[in-house]
């Protein structure tokens, strides 16, 4: 390999005959070095994206969002609005395929053995949040619905506005821009949160 490197070299000193008075070895060297600084360079980048897409997963989970996927970023040492995006976009991708098809998984493996229990939980937990949508809402039910998910606070978020919303029957589209606010509010909330939290560590 060493000799291959050696031979492109001499081609390259034929048609830069400036080089010809640096050594062949101090060239290699040179060479080396730069590879393994392009080495290490796409080692931080894979080890940054890792981080990213773990970030990305966790605000994809039901129940923590983007509550554990903004903090963990931060705690990652992360760029704190790029991380944002990417924990928003996974809280929100799940959200059509929840308004959709969540409610009918829910009510059909209500009765199962293994799983009744949880999904009954989950489809009680998006019931209870439709009625005091409709409770405190009136007229106002997409603004309620985007505080609903904005407020990061254990039994809001995404996943059960979306399922509340999908309950309700309230419309596709205004359901995707509330529950993208209250998202985005939540998630600026939590980067604070975090930004406060690991100062002072």
């Amino acid at each position: 390999m060493v000799n291959n490197i050696i031979q492109i070299f001499m081609m390259v000193k034929l048609n830069y005959p400036f080089l010809i008075y640096i050594p062949e070895h101090i060239l290699l060297m040179h060479f080396m070095m730069e590879m393994k600084y392009m080495s290490h360079q796409i080692l931080l980048v894979y080890l940054m994206f890792q981080k990213y897409l773990i970030a990305f997963l966790i605000s994809m989970v039901p129940l923590i969002e983007l509550r554990a996927g903004v903090p963990f970023a931060v705690g990652m040492g992360l760029d704190y609005f790029p991380a944002l995006i990417v924990c928003v976009i996974g809280n929100m991708l799940p959200v059509p395929i929840i308004y959709f098809f969540a409610r009918k998984v829910l009510i059909w493996g209500a009765d199962k053995k293994y799983i009744g229990k949880f999904f009954t939980f989950c489809l009680e937990k998006g019931e209870k949040g439709g009625e005091k949508l409709l409770q405190k809402a009136g007229n106002s039910i997409y603004i309620a619905l985007a505080l609903f998910v904005g407020i990061p606070v254990p039994g809001t978020g995404a996943w059960t506005g979306t399922l509340a919303a999908s309950i309700l029957k309230l419309d596709l589209k205004k359901t995707v821009i509330a529950i993208s606010a209250g998202v985005l509010v939540a998630g600026l909330i939590m980067l604070a949160v975090s930004l406060g939290f690991f100062n002072v560590l």
